[in-house]
């Protein structure tokens, strides 16, 4: 199988929640989040699935976004078993490429060992790292600090 072979598509309803829980669950970045929370994001986002010919998903992407100023690319997760055939640069690809997040002018994500896919579509480091700021909930900030 190879990434011109598997179908993106943002129809809320093809979205296997179930899996991709198990997916997030396992991640770096929410370990163990809870399903209701995940339910939530994805409510509240522009989703993206990556479907075999059987119709199984494989792949997941979500974007934060106004869809006018500022866009933000949140959990791209492949299936291990796809992995390395360029399903998630696809899937982060097809975002950028969205008319509706034509005039964004920041399209920003946080990765801790992808920074090649993301690159090739044209995302570099922060240029002006000091005027950026965050706040990190406790619970959070304590799964940051005991992964890191």
């Amino acid at each position: 199988m190879t990434a011109s072979h598997i179908e993106l598509s943002d129809d809320p309803a093809r979205l296997d929640v179930a899996r991709i829980h198990g997916w997030l669950a396992t991640s770096y970045w929410c370990p163990g989040i809870g399903r209701a929370q995940l339910e939530k994001q994805i409510a509240g986002s522009h989703c993206l699935g990556a479907y075999r010919e059987d119709g199984a998903q494989i792949g997941f992407a979500r974007v934060i976004s106004d869809r006018a100023s500022f866009a933000w690319l949140a959990d791209v997760w492949v299936d291990e078993s796809v992995r390395g055939q360029g399903i998630g640069r696809r899937l982060a690809g097809w975002f950028v490429e969205h008319p509706d997040y034509a005039g964004i002018r920041r399209f920003g994500l946080t990765t801790a060992d992808a920074h090649g896919v993301y690159a090739a579509l044209g995302f570099k480091l922060l240029a002006r790292p000091d005027r950026l700021m965050e706040r990190l909930s406790p619970a959070f900030a304590a799964i940051m600090e005991a992964g890191e």
